[in-house]
Parts: C-alpha cells; structure tokens; sequence
C-alpha cells in the first residue's frame, strides 16, 4: 500500500468518526469509551443522544460484542454524600428537539465483563436501542487520555493547592 494510499485512509477514516450517527430522528455525537485500567473488567461508554424529531423518545438498551452484559447506569447520591453506581431500568428520555448526555460521574452505557482490555485507538461498536427510533450501531472510539468535561485541574502553585477549572 503506497504513503499516499495509506494517508487518505486514514484521513477517511477519521472523517467517519467526526460524523455523527443517525437512527429515525435521533443522532449520537462525540462517542468515547473507556476503561479504568487495562487489567479492568469493566468499561464505560460516553455520548451524546439528539432528538431532532417532534416526539420524545427514549434509550433503553444497549449492547457490545466487547463485554459480556451491557447496561445503562447513572451515578445517585446516597442521602450521605457518597455517590454510587446503579443500572437504570427505565432507560433515558431523549426530549423532542432536545438532547441526553452521557457524561462520565452521570449517566452512561456501562460494559461489564470485558471480552478484552479496551485500548487506546482502538474503535469499538456499540448496538443502542431506542424505543422509537429503533437499533442503531455507533462505532466508538477508545480514548483513555480524555479528561472529564469541566474536569477540576490541581496546580501547584507557591507551596499551595490552587483549584482552577
């Protein structure tokens, strides 16, 4: 395969991702997964859920040939302020013309029982069902490096701890 060859298959390939995928009304944007460490049996998958279309609709399942179980959670405070992890029966509304985002300490798809490490690059599928718009399959990139959405950054600054966003 030529340098040539080998660079616009790469660059058509990184266009894919940077497309969102569609299923009837709704579109997933900025899909990423990722795993604690590479010894983990659990993963987690992040994105966000548009409803372009005039009726609410709902994410209620979702599967992966990378983990044995496939389940949708959130983060519940424990009327003491410790936060755990609990599966989400009832899935996540999508409003009409509105969004749902999955966002690491909320709500996310949770892989359980890894089939193998997640790995940084690597893109994974990921088979959402929706109770209107139906199944729809969104590669998912592996990215381990990412940090949180307005994650809290220490910096050392004089012999003190300075909080910044």
């Amino acid at each position: 395969m030529s340098v040539k060859t080998t660079l616009f298959a790469a660059a058509t390939a990184a266009f894919a991702f940077a497309l969102p995928a569609l299923a009837g009304d709704i579109m997933v944007q900025d899909p990423y997964a990722r795993a604690s460490t590479a010894m983990s049996k659990s993963g987690a998958a992040f994105m966000v859920l548009m409803n372009e279309g005039d009726q609410d609709d709902r994410l209620i399942g979702a599967s992966s040939d990378v983990a044995m179980r496939v389940e949708l959670h959130t983060h519940k405070d424990n009327g003491q302020g410790v936060m755990s992890m609990v599966k989400v029966e009832e899935g996540f509304p999508i409003p009409a013309h509105g969004s749902h985002a999955l966002a690491r300490g909320g709500d996310h798809v949770m892989l359980m029982g890894l089939t193998h490490p997640l790995v940084q690059g690597e893109v994974i599928k990921i088979t959402l069902t929706f109770e209107k718009a139906g199944e729809m399959t969104v590669e998912v990139p592996v990215d381990l490096e990412r940090a949180p959405e307005g994650a809290m950054q220490m910096q050392h600054q004089h012999g003190q701890m300075k909080m910044s966003n």
